[in-house]
């Protein structure tokens, strides 16, 4: 049966291939971006498809702009009975050089951005006592990463902001979903990964870690191949609580399930070329 299903962050990477493929498979898709220039680009593509869609350009911190787009998606579809919260934003840097002015709004887009969006359907959604809230979380929301301090502190607090409210909505029959990619080759991490200045003590284990990083990234799952995954959680009727979109995740999450931590920190470190 066809959804009607909201995304965030459907302008550009993981979020447009999944809107493209639930259009194709005749979904509704409903959502917005802050990038004005990339939803129009979709726009038109979904018309050439011939599909139904609500897609417009939307900043995830306007919380009167969501309230009025999910009052709009209402009228328009009647319900919805998906919310993928895909919008986020990355964080790269020791964390004793991080500007906390910026980390504010890193934690703003990635935690308040989900909570909001999640909010504003919730109540239709229990009212039907049917519909399903799946948050983009990430590798680093179970397995810290170095250098990305604040960037894992707001994927722990999307996995325990589901993991919390779902006690909460599972008993007005809403399903909840984590879902944990590492690397997906995209420019996402390019666009935070700036080194440290000259002079800093963390300057060459940063450096070496985003080399590493970027040589992950050529042989990483691309936004194609996650988007595939990604529907699968979408289309599940009952998901699990936690999914991957590439074989990197699955590996760390065994692990860390696994191992002693010791032996989990040391495999890290390595793994990144950033043992001291």
């Amino acid at each position: 049966m066809n959804q009607v299903v909201v995304i965030t962050g459907l302008a550009q990477g993981m979020g447009r291939e999944v809107a493209l493929r639930l259009a194709a498979g005749g979904d509704v898709v409903a959502g917005f971006d802050m990038d004005a220039d990339g939803i129009a680009e979709l726009q038109k593509e979904l018309d050439r498809k011939g599909s139904t869609h609500l897609v417009e350009p939307l900043d995830i911190s306007d919380r009167p702009g969501i309230a009025a787009f999910r009052d709009r998606v209402l009228e328009r579809f009647g319900h919805v009975d998906t919310v993928l919260s895909n919008v986020g934003i990355g964080f790269f840097g020791p964390f004793e050089d991080v500007d906390l002015e910026k980390a504010l709004k890193c934690l703003e887009i990635n935690v308040i951005g989900t909570a909001a969006i999640f909010q504003a359907f919730i109540p239709s959604m229990r009212q039907r006592r049917s519909g399903k809230l799946i948050a983009m979380s990430s590798l680093v929301g179970q397995v810290p990463f170095p250098f990305e301090s604040i960037y894992t502190a707001s994927k722990f607090a999307v996995e325990g902001l589901v993991e919390s409210i779902r006690y909460e909505i599972e008993p007005f029959g809403i399903k909840t979903a984590i879902i944990q990619p590492a690397q997906v080759s995209t420019r996402f991490a390019a666009k935070i990964h700036h080194l440290p200045p000259e002079g800093s003590p963390y300057r060459e284990r940063a450096k070496r870690f985003i080399d590493r990083d970027n040589e992950l990234i050529q042989k990483a799952t691309t936004p194609e191949q996650a988007a595939q995954r990604i529907l699968r959680v979408v289309r599940s009727p009952n998901p699990p609580l936690r999914s991957q979109v590439d074989a990197m995740s699955t590996f760390f999450l065994f692990l860390n399930w696994l191992l002693p931590k010791r032996i989990r920190d040391a495999i890290l470190l390595s793994h990144m070329n950033i043992k001291a």
